[in-house]
């Protein structure tokens, strides 16, 4: 009896060893077609959940599939982060093991672009800048400082250094340096395209205070026009369109999905 169960015990952990190796496989190949047919800097990463995988791969339905990559885009200097969530993808084994994944039929995709606080300054050409929420519009309550809160009403708050010659200072013969200023501006999606819109200074809330230099009301259009940039979101992954654009722990963060679609999974990126 100590044998069989010994044995069984065996056969159970090469079943496990077996089926990780297996998705580790399928994780590859999915991996090098998007890599290949998105054009992408290095191996996006793939992660096929759900256990046992080859049950999943038997039925041709897989349960859930996450992928992260990361993608070059001329207008935005730096890298983008481009993930997407699969669910119910429906895939024949045959083809996954070939590499065939062109016209995917998935139960629902969901897609996100980051653009992260390095990247944000060298779009604005401000390399301290910081994305903050407005304290009225945190889902969690904790002030606007870029921790893991959210902006529900599209309010954010833009922080950093003019570069040059200090606009107020400038004038009074002072040395060179530069303004740092906080704007309150809109986050909006319209169409394909994401805007960030300056409205305003914002100088806090309450007991919080936010550093904004004294700028001349002749020079402030000027000041607000550096902080308002528009977005082509080309990159949401499977040229999924964006519905829904938010401010998370200094990111922004542009989200799309889609139900019932076909999909090619060696085109993350869309040309």
């Amino acid at each position: 009896m100590r044998k069989l169960i010994i044995g069984l015990l065996v056969l159970a952990g090469l079943a496990v060893i077996v089926d990780f190796g297996a998705a580790a496989y399928s994780e590859y190949r999915v991996s090098r077609a998007l890599r290949e047919g998105g054009d992408l800097i290095a191996d996006p990463e793939v992660t096929i959940h759900g256990f046992p995988f080859l049950a999943q791969a038997v039925n041709g339905r897989f349960q859930n599939v996450d992928i992260r990559a990361r993608i070059l885009r001329q207008d935005i200097p730096g890298e983008i982060s481009a993930e997407a969530t699969l669910t119910g993808v429906h895939l024949p084994l045959g083809d996954l093991v070939d590499g065939n994944v062109r016209r995917v039929p998935v139960e629902r995709v969901e897609g996100r672009m980051r653009l992260e606080p390095t990247e944000l300054g060298r779009l604005f050409k401000i390399p301290d800048l910081q994305v903050h929420s407005r304290p009225a519009d945190k889902s969690d309550g904790t002030g606007g400082s870029g921790g893991s809160g959210m902006t529900t009403a599209g309010a954010l708050v833009l922080t950093g250094t003019l570069p040059g010659t200090p606009v107020a200072s400038a004038r009074a013969g002072a040395p060179l340096g530069g303004d740092k200023v906080s704007i309150q501006a809109d986050l909006l999606v319209e169409g394909d395209q994401v805007r960030i819109i300056a409205t305003g200074f914002y100088k806090g809330t309450g007991t919080e205070t936010t550093p904004t230099a004294v700028i001349p009301e002749a020079d402030r259009p000027a000041v607000l026009e550096r902080f308002t940039r528009t977005i082509d979101t080309k990159e949401l992954p499977f040229g999924l369109r964006p519905t829904k654009v938010s401010a998370q722990g200094g990111q922004i963060v542009v989200e799309g999905k889609g139900d019932n679609v076909t999909i090619d999974l060696d085109q993350l990126q869309r040309p």
